[in-house]
């Protein structure tokens, strides 16, 4: 029940390559046309650790050509013609197939493909640096996709060992990627080390892998404290009122779970069924039942909560909790007639007759018997009170004759039979 309440509509997006990246990889190292310019000035600019490269002027020219159809979105034409280009420098081959890589991506729809040629492109290990980089990056979001979770991770250590480089989305997908291995405990230090790196910005999805690490561990103490953090900084997401309000059931803090579920449907954030209804019972349980009896009532009335018949058979038991005992004998009135439940009328007919509307109270009680009630005796006992309190003494004494045939009301019926008669003759009715 609660993991579904919990984590319903809080799954992480599915990882998926961007085309804004893509286009950065494209953009990073193409070759245009003077070769010798460009790598004067490559030359002049080249990295202590790691030499810059160009392709050779006949791959570049066709690498050109495949960018030109790149950039009029014929994404299928470039692929032909980077394809078809046979290299012979490693650092060419590495090149090219980065490029097909990319344009792979760019398709979506062969991502085993992507995945292929972009070890191709990084087993050497000589592309320049950006396009190293960022070709580790994107194979790490590619083995996400495709689910090769140990993979991603393998390669999103490497991108950072590589470049030096960490951020929060990178830690946000390690988190993950440990989460969908059922690392559970491994899952908190990247989620942290995202939380940090996004500094004054937070951003949900790390606090969401925590807490799913710590449930699924049933840590409930730091499910609550992460749910508090969220609540804190994500106010406006009425989920989170509504969660950690769960969380602290699970621990049996009612108190706390009613506060802030009452805080949560005051702010407007409970909009189903079931958060109604839990609220309606945490107000039993905190000995608020009216507050419950008219928070159920309101919510039956607008249709939020169902007007079936289990719902107003709570309802009517609050409400005779809640010592209003008209409502409670209307409720149970209603639930008689949706359910011709002959215990229901009963219960109608007793709260009737402590309400002192003997006449309703009779109606409801023979209606019981009529269809079937257990305990008949006390039923019949009933209806004579009420007759007698009508000063209808004729009926009383004809109910109380059914009720001392019944052994379990036999001897407090024979005391009734004598005030019913003895009433009757100091007032003069013939019985």
């Amino acid at each position: 029940m609660f993991n579904k309440l919990v984590f319903k509509n809080l799954k992480l997006k599915k990882l998926s390559t961007s085309l804004v990246v893509v286009a950065s990889l494209l953009v990073a190292q193409v070759p245009f046309a003077n070769y010798a310019e460009a790598a004067g000035a490559e030359q002049a600019e080249k990295k202590k650790k790691r030499p810059t490269q160009l392709v050779g002027p006949r791959v570049g020219k066709k690498v050109q050509k495949a960018f030109e159809s790149y950039q009029i979105d014929d994404i299928k034409g470039a692929l032909v013609i980077l394809l078809d280009i046979d290299a012979s420098k490693a650092y060419d081959q590495a090149y090219v197939a980065r490029m097909v890589a990319v344009m792979y991506a760019t398709l979506g729809d062969n991502e085993q493909k992507t995945i292929e040629y972009l070890k191709k492109a990084l087993e050497p290990d000589i592309l320049n640096e950006v396009d190293q980089s960022e070709s580790l990056k994107l194979l790490a979001d590619m083995q996400m996709q495709t689910k090769d979770y140990e993979g991603a991770l393998k390669t999103y250590y490497a991108w950072m060992d590589f470049s030096g480089k960490s951020d929060g989305q990178t830690y946000i997908k390690i988190a993950n990627a440990y989460f969908s291995l059922k690392q559970l405990d491994k899952v908190i230090e990247p989620a942290d080390k995202a939380i940090a790196a996004f500094g004054d910005k937070p951003n949900q999805n790390p606090y969401i892998l925590k807490l799913q690490s710590y449930y699924e561990r049933k840590m409930y103490k730091e499910t609550i404290q992460v749910s508090e953090t969220v609540l804190q900084l994500f106010p406006e997401n009425k989920q989170w009122w509504t969660q950690l309000p769960m969380f602290y059931l699970l621990v049996e803090d009612y108190d706390k779970a009613t506060q802030t579920l009452d805080l949560a449907y005051k702010l407007g954030h409970l909009d189903k069924e079931n958060q109604i209804k839990t609220l309606a019972s945490l107000y039993s349980q905190s000995e608020a039942p009216y507050k419950a009896a008219l928070l159920l009532e309101k919510h039956i009335a607008s249709g939020l909560v169902k007007r079936d018949d289990k719902n107003i058979a709570t309802l009517a038991n609050t409400w005779h909790s809640a010592q209003h005992i008209d409502k409670a004998a209307s409720y149970y009135g209603e639930l008689a007639k949706m359910t011709t439940d002959a215990k229901h009328y009963r219960k109608q007919g007793m709260l009737l007759k402590q309400d002192e509307q003997f006449a309703k109270a009779i109606v409801a009680l023979n209606k019981s018997i009529e269809l079937g009630v257990s305990k008949q005796g006390r039923i019949h006992m009933s209806i004579a009170e009420s007759y007698f309190y009508l000063e209808k003494y004729k009926e009383a004494f004809a109910a109380i004759q059914k009720a001392m045939k019944d052994p379990g009301t036999r001897k407090s019926a024979k005391g009734w039979k004598s005030f019913i008669v003895d009433t009757a003759k100091r007032k003069k009715v013939t019985i």
